[in-house]
């Protein structure tokens, strides 16, 4: 099998969204959209009006059309919400989740992958966070309706998730375990197709990687995992996002960044000798950062950072051409925050104005969790099971048996990575929520891509200067399009289809 050398990033929430996927897969690449959230960004682009019909045209394809039009009358707004009105809430997740959102989650999903793939033959994935885990069966059966081609997976340990994959491509239902905080016992979550009015007799099964921060934890994988992992993605804490915690007691620097040492390192070739295709995530950006990969036997590397700034990435133009021009000015940082993360995982904060990384804008945000991604399970006194975030009200977390100390300095990623996008929920109040940019430790290296005069760069930009950079063969497909009356006749490397 010939794998992409270039794997880009599943990023926040909808940074790697359709659009970017989609141009990467174009250009002979593994084109990955992020599957956190989906739900609520579907709700929001159709109650925008979704000015370009992209969602609508996604949707009259769903193989249950029942279920797409009534997510259509739900949710749908002809022309836009009015600005000034809040966005629509859609329910929080739980262990017996109701059934409208359940549905809401498996056509997001087949949306989003959908149009990554229209109209071109190249390999689309999504990524997933672990620690998202009641949605992530109804998100991975969504993306597999759409035909999805990889399934990526990290933020935790995913030793439960081929076994999902698998049960899903049979055709059957799935479980997985759900992890309680505290003294409580893990609980079986199950998820049947079927039991939605979405049976399916099979679907096509695809590779599931795994995203690993050390030799051992790959190892642990490859014997305890419950179905076949067919590769991984080895990610350094340099890297954007969620990065692994410090191997042992997790100390401090001067700087207040988690101190990462020898323990930390990871040896690729020992890598390697697992015997499994894979990629290095973690400002590995460079030609010969690729070469050495190659070298040691390895597949590509997996960037985000440098498409998380491009033309086609979702996220917010203003920020993104504001971020190109204190990158070129050499005036903008990343910090590793340990406990800006609900997770407990150190999270990559770019120190952008006017977002929550600066402590005034911090304190003026009135707490709430009413998105509840990151919500824990937790086992009440009362013996029933309950839901929890640390970055919720204080005095709720507490009364619901948390520790105070850690509250502290904790962020909504939920609500923040959806005003990266521009999707931001104005609230009853007026208040409108805030943003909160991720990136790798090599943000200011995307400088790169601009020269002396741009001010931007595309995908094809990136991939180009990897690849040709590295001795690897490129040429960018050349499209052709005719109106053929309502429809487009959409031709690509000999293959055509109507969208």
């Amino acid at each position: 099998m010939e794998y992409p050398q270039i794997i880009q990033g599943g990023m926040g929430i909808a940074v790697s969204d359709w659009n970017l996927a989609k141009h990467v897969s174009q250009l002979g690449q593994l084109g990955v959209v992020s599957a956190t959230a989906l739900d609520n960004v579907i709700v929001r682009r159709l109650q925008m009006g979704d000015p370009r019909g992209d969602v609508r045209r996604a949707l009259r394809h769903f193989p249950f059309p029942d279920v797409a039009e009534r997510i259509l009358e739900r949710y749908y707004i002809e022309g836009g919400k009015d600005p000034d009105k809040t966005f629509a809430a859609v329910p929080m997740y739980t262990l017996e989740p109701r059934v409208e959102l359940v549905e809401l989650t498996v056509v997001a999903n087949f949306v989003e992958i959908f149009l990554a793939g229209e109209g071109h033959n190249g390999l689309v994935g999504v990524n997933l966070l672990t620690k998202i885990q009641m949605p992530n069966m109804a998100s991975i059966f969504g993306t597999m309706l759409a035909g999805v081609d990889y399934v990526i997976m990290g933020a935790g340990i995913p030793r439960e998730i081929p076994g999902v994959i698998d049960a899903l491509s049979r055709g059957e239902a799935a479980e997985l375990k759900i992890s309680v905080e505290g003294e409580g016992e893990d609980v079986l979550m199950q998820f049947d197709p079927k039991s939605y009015g979405m049976g399916v007799d099979s679907l096509k099964r695809p590779n599931f990687l795994a995203i690993i921060s050390s030799v051992t934890l790959g190892q642990a994988l490859l014997k305890r995992a419950t179905g076949e992992i067919n590769g991984f993605v080895v990610e350094l804490p340099v890297a954007g996002g969620h990065n692994a915690p410090p191997r042992g007691k997790m100390q401090i620097d001067e700087n207040g960044e988690p101190i990462y040492g020898p323990r930390d390192e990871i040896d690729l070739a020992k890598i390697a000798a697992l015997g499994k295709p894979f990629w290095v995530a973690g400002s590995f950006a460079y030609p010969h950062r690729l070469r050495e990969v190659l070298e040691v036997g390895g597949q590509g590397i997996q960037v985000g950072t440098a498409f998380a700034y491009c033309d086609e990435s979702g996220l917010d133009p203003e920020f993104r051409a504001d971020a190109l021009r204190q990158v070129r000015a050499g005036t903008l940082g990343v910090f590793t925050d340990p406990v800006a993360s609900p997770t407990g995982f150190p999270f990559k904060v770019v120190q952008s104005p006017d977002s929550l990384a600066e402590q005034n804008v911090y304190d003026e945000r009135p707490r709430v969790c009413n998105l509840g991604y990151l919500r824990s399970v937790y086992k009440r006194e009362d013996g029933k099971l309950g839901y929890r975030c640390a970055s919720e009200p204080v005095r709720s977390y507490v009364k619901k048996g948390g520790e105070c100390a850690n509250t502290e300095g904790r962020k909504c990623l939920c609500n923040a990575l959806m005003a990266n996008i521009g999707l931001p929920q104005r609230r009853p109040s007026g208040y409108v929520e805030k943003p909160l940019f991720t990136a790798g430790d090599d943000l200011p290296a995307v400088v790169r891509f601009l020269g002396d005069e741009k001010n931007n760069y595309t995908a094809a930009e990136v991939i180009q200067y990897l690849l040709e950079s590295s001795g690897i063969e490129f040429s960018i497909p050349t499209w052709s399009v005719e109106a053929v009356e309502e429809e487009v006749e959409v031709s690509y490397e000999g293959a055509k289809v109507l969208v």
